[in-house]
């Protein structure tokens, strides 16, 4: 995992409310244990027809959203189940924040352990950024601000611990790592 700071980029905008994980990844795509090559999986039964083939009217295979790394979706992203590919795929493919009035809880927690940083905003920056598709904005994560094209700052909220482990570049495993020689000091005072 990198650290994550900031990212600024156009936004790609998906304004649909209820998108769940099996339409973010399809069940037929969860056979694998790793994260690589999930991005051409996103989506996929929009994004693609029977035969394979992009549909042309599907944002992700339209020339203007090639390398952004903003999804702006509607209302209960992530809702449905609890898998991780999920986040797995929006990452492969290369987004670095989802933003949206509502964000499903466990979809959330899942995104923040992956690098993916999922920003509730209030409904009328939501409706600002519906009406605005690729627009540029900048989501700093150290001030926890959206800053919008017009100078416009938004504040959104992130749980602390999740927010100093994308900061310092390590999930919940390497912050135990970090912690050996408090917890080795502290089996040595209670052993005596």
């Amino acid at each position: 995992m990198h650290a994550y700071k900031s990212v600024t980029s156009r936004t790609v905008v998906l304004p649909l409310d209820n998108v769940d994980t099996d339409q973010i990844i399809p069940a037929r795509f969860l056979k694998v244990t790793t994260k690589d090559g999930l991005g051409k999986h996103l989506f996929a039964d929009w994004r693609y027809d029977r035969a394979g083939r992009p549909r042309s009217d599907f944002i992700l295979n339209q020339d203007e959203s090639k390398g952004a790394m903003i999804l702006v979706a509607g209302d209960n992203f992530g809702c449905g189940s609890s898998r991780e590919h999920a986040p797995w795929a929006l990452v492969d493919y290369g987004f670095r924040a989802v933003i949206g009035p509502s964000i499903a809880d466990i979809f959330k927690s899942n995104a923040l352990k992956n690098g993916l940083l999922p920003v509730v905003v209030d409904s009328e920056t939501h409706e600002y950024l519906l009406e605005h598709p690729g627009e540029e904005v900048a989501v700093d994560l150290e001030r926890q601000s959206l800053i919008l094209q017009d100078g416009r700052q938004v504040t959104f909220p992130v749980d602390a611990f999740a927010r100093y482990c994308l900061l310092n570049a390590m999930d919940e495993f390497d912050f135990l790592l970090a912690q050996r020689g408090h917890i080795s000091t502290y089996e040595k005072r209670s052993r005596t």
